[in-house]
């Protein structure tokens, strides 16, 4: 099985506040997990944020996020294109959504593939297979 990793299992495996989340990724071919770019644009920006307020304290963040996430993903990471686009455009119908819950939906829905997230209530709308290794 492929998956689609939303941004809250990066930032839980980064602190490993979950014993079950750790297991589950620990048993996943690297291989099959995928991101979102919508993901590394989330992450990103809260580098950034802590950069700006806090650059010293930063400093293991950026690493994590440069060497670890980007470099772990580096071919996996799927893009926002013109189906995804489409795709998370019809989502908001008839019920608006998150813009950034619609896109990662979208890139799941897109490319086949299982979206793993603790917020099985946010994409409950969504016609999109759903994970949640915390519970699961």
């Amino acid at each position: 099985m492929r998956y689609l990793l939303d941004t809250n299992v990066l930032s839980d495996a980064r602190a490993r506040r979950s014993p079950a989340l750790m297991a589950w990724l620990q048993e996943q071919v690297i291989a099959d997990l995928h991101l979102s770019a919508v993901t590394l644009l989330e992450l990103e920006r809260g580098v950034r944020r802590k950069e700006r307020v806090d650059p010293a304290g930063a400093g293991p963040l950026r690493r994590w996020l440069d060497e670890d996430v980007r470099a772990s993903f580096a071919g996996r990471v799927l893009p926002v294109d013109d189906e995804v686009a489409v795709a998370a455009a019809a989502l908001h119908v008839p019920d608006p959504m998150p813009e950034m819950d619609a896109l990662i939906a979208a890139t799941a829905l897109v490319h086949g593939l299982t979206l793993v997230t603790r917020n099985i209530k946010d994409f409950a709308s969504v016609p999109v297979a759903l994970f949640d290794p915390w519970t699961e």
